[in-house]
């Protein structure tokens, strides 16, 4: 198993499903959509929508008013206007977007993103005084500055103006900038808190447009503002569903000789774009010029008008990304041995140092620690005794609080819930540490922290596993944070044949459940690592995919983890057990225990016989007896529910004497109508 835990969300109401289908949405989608929580049609359709009405006028924002009237003065005066950006890609993109939006307005315009190794994120003062030598009189950020109050400070003492465009999360004092732009203030009631660094420089874009412009600044800039909130892993809910779902249009079609050429070299050309093709092709190409520290390789890219010179970046962004993987996967090994060799460093976090790790890459690996261990991961690269920290969260622990009570150890920190960075002397790592894990303790009561994956629906029966079912969940994309790909739980399905492929790298089955033959892939796994041989049944998580073969479109279903699935003597007493407690269970699940007439006959009959001479145990002999029908299946929860119903109709009679429970024939006078029984009636209302 690759998962301790799936967590599959309550069924949804077969109702809530019918109406969905009566309004015109295809069964599976209907029920995904159910399950998270859009139940009324008119949600659904809301949901489903990609209108530009979606998206909020920007003067909603606390302070875009004062940024749109400071830089329109500043176009107007023939001010020297810099864009102070950040090295990942949301950072590049923000920088390309509204540095080109101001030269096309007639300003003139200074790109600059720190180094990373050199500079580290955010303001800085020697960057202020570099810029204030080239004649700058405002600084504008995007994806960055919201805790640079000192630094902000600074600029205003040698009469530079700052404005600020960050989606980060707020320290208790804002910066006193002549505008602050960020929807986490707690005093902006901007109604949508998820854009990313480049989504607010596009709403600052259209708020300096007139009004009747808006719509072109969107379609000019959309394709990077998406690109950007792919990679920065951004809630794709609300207006950032609207805005990557008309950005992925605008970049199959882009004008931007680089981006062409970038699809091209991340082979996305001729397939259909989606946030896979952006968050695992082009992001990781962009981010390699951040990490290798030739962040202005991305941005001309982003700007070019040239093609060749557009192939020619795309090519060094492809070999750069080449040359950052060897380097992560090095310094990944060191931590890994270290690791192996001292288990106890990985609970209940992970907080690891080294001299000379790039910095550039030292996040990734934390991302790949985190996952792997179940628990939050922080690398700190050190030189000179300073370290530069990125940490990464797991199980929902909030790293920027965390990193909020350790800031008397830190010179400097920001980021949000998911993802921080820090600066820190090397002295003070160890006090860092051990407050660090002590938050986590706290956090998780001490318990370690579980790898859990949420699944969205039980398939009842893989009749809904078809084509069109799987075609109608594009409906739902673009997939990503806040909406992930549906994924789904198939219980005990027959492995028919399975095989490794890609070089013993990847797992290829043939399942049979309800007749249907369905064709599975389970990416680095293989039979031997999963312990699979045909015959076996197992219970699995996937999400549905549509195989392209030689003109052949095929369902085949993309496995997330598998196990062995239960016997059905098992599962029906695991069944029974739940329907006992109250607990919910599926339509499957239900019509696994729901007992038919026959089965009560045959059932009273055998005790009729049994219990002759008197009561009789009740124990695994006489379930075994009971359960046997005629077609030789036996069903072990349906002898479970008939006892229960019968007790419970006074049919029969358990006692429990000496450590020992037997069952005893009633005759009542009156006929008894077994229906009325509670269970009857439960697993009746889940059926219908």
């Amino acid at each position: 198993m690759k998962y301790e835990q799936w967590t599959l969300k309550p069924a949804p109401a077969p109702a809530e499903v019918a109406e969905a289908v009566r309004a015109g949405l295809p069964p599976l989608c209907a029920a995904v959509l159910c399950a998270r929580g859009f139940t009324r049609p008119e949600e659904a359709a809301r949901f489903l929508s990609y209108g530009e009405e979606r998206f909020h006028d920007p003067f909603l924002m606390k302070d875009m008013d004062r940024a749109a009237a400071r830089i329109t003065a500043a176009l107007d005066q023939n001010e020297i206007i810099a864009v102070y950006g950040d090295y990942d890609v949301d950072g590049i993109t923000a920088t390309a977007l509204l540095s080109q939006f101001l030269e096309e307005r007639g300003g003139a315009v200074v790109s600059y993103i720190p180094d990373r190794a050199d500079e580290g994120y955010g303001l800085n003062r020697s960057a202020i005084d570099r810029l204030k030598r080239q004649g700058v009189s405002l600084i504008v950020t995007v994806d960055c500055g919201i805790t640079a109050g000192a630094e902000v400070d600074y600029a205003r003492s040698l009469g530079l103006d700052v404005i600020i465009t960050d989606h980060h999360h707020c320290k208790t004092d804002l910066p006193e900038a002549a505008a602050v732009v960020d929807p986490r203030r707690p005093d902006c009631s901007y109604p949508f808190k998820e854009l990313c660094g480049v989504g607010l420089a596009l709403k600052l874009a259209m708020a300096l447009a007139p009004e009747g412009e808006r719509d072109r600044v969107l379609r000019r800039y959309g394709e990077l503002a998406a690109i950007g909130t792919v990679a920065d892993v951004m809630s794709l809910t609300d207006e950032n569903r609207s805005l990557v779902h008309l950005g992925l249009e605008l970049l199959r079609r882009t004008r931007r000789p680089g981006l062409r050429a970038l699809l091209r070299e991340a082979g996305c050309e001729n397939v259909p774009l989606t946030t896979v093709n952006v968050g695992y092709g082009l992001a990781p190409r962009i981010n390699a010029a951040g990490r290798m520290g030739r962040t202005n390789l991305a941005l001309e890219l982003l700007r070019t008008d040239i093609p060749a010179h557009g192939e020619d970046l795309a090519q060094t962004l492809c070999q750069m990304n080449r040359e950052r993987q060897a380097i992560e996967q090095a310094i990944d090994q060191e931590c890994e041995a270290y690791l192996e060799q001292h288990p106890e460093e990985t609970a209940p976090a992970i907080v690891l140092a080294g001299e000379g790790w790039h910095q550039g890459v030292v996040g990734i690996v934390a991302s790949r620690l985190a996952e792997k261990y179940a628990c939050p991961a922080v690398m700190i690269s050190l030189e000179d005794g300073i370290g530069k920290g990125s940490c990464r969260s797991f199980g929902g622990f909030h790293l920027f609080r965390a990193l909020e009570k350790c800031a008397p150890l830190l010179e400097e920190f920001g980021g949000h819930h998911l993802a921080a960075g820090f600066t820190i002397r090397e002295e003070n790592i160890p006090a860092f540490k051990a407050a660090l894990l002590e938050q986590v303790t706290e956090y998780t009561g001490g318990r370690p922290m579980t790898s859990e994956i949420d699944v969205d629906l039980e398939i009842e029966h893989c009749s809904l596993l078809d084509l069109r079912q799987a075609e109608a969940l594009s409906a739902l994309e673009p997939f990503g944070a806040g909406n992930p790909r549906p994924v789904f739980l198939l219980r005990s399905a027959a492995v028919v044949s399975c095989c490794d492929v890609g070089g013993g790298r990847h797992l290829k089955m043939k399942l049979r459940r309800d007749g249907v033959v369905l064709d599975a892939i389970f990416f680095s796994a293989n039979a031997a690592a999963c312990g699979v041989s045909a015959g076996d049944h197992l219970d699995l998580i996937f999400t549905l995919q549509i195989n392209e073969f030689r003109g052949e479109r095929a369902v085949q279903l993309q496995l997330c983890d598998l196990r062995p699935a239960p016997t059905r003597a098992q599962l029906e007493r695991e069944l029974y057990a739940r329907l006992r407690e109250g607990e919910a269970l599926s339509r499957w699940e239900a019509g696994l225990l729901l007992p038919r007439r026959q089965d009560f006959a045959r059932l009273w009959r055998l005790l009729e016989q049994l219990c002759a001479a008197g009561p009789v145990p009740v124990g695994p002999a006489l379930i075994r007896q009971a359960a046997k029908d005629p077609s030789g299946r036996c069903c072990y929860g349906r002898v479970l529910v008939c006892l229960h119903v019968m007790d419970d109709r006074g049919l029969i009679r358990w006692e429990r004497t000496g450590g020992q429970t037997t069952v005893a024939i009633c005759r009542p006078e009156q006929k008894v109508d077994l229906e009325q029984s509670q269970l009857m009636r439960r697993l009746r209302a889940i059926l219908e």
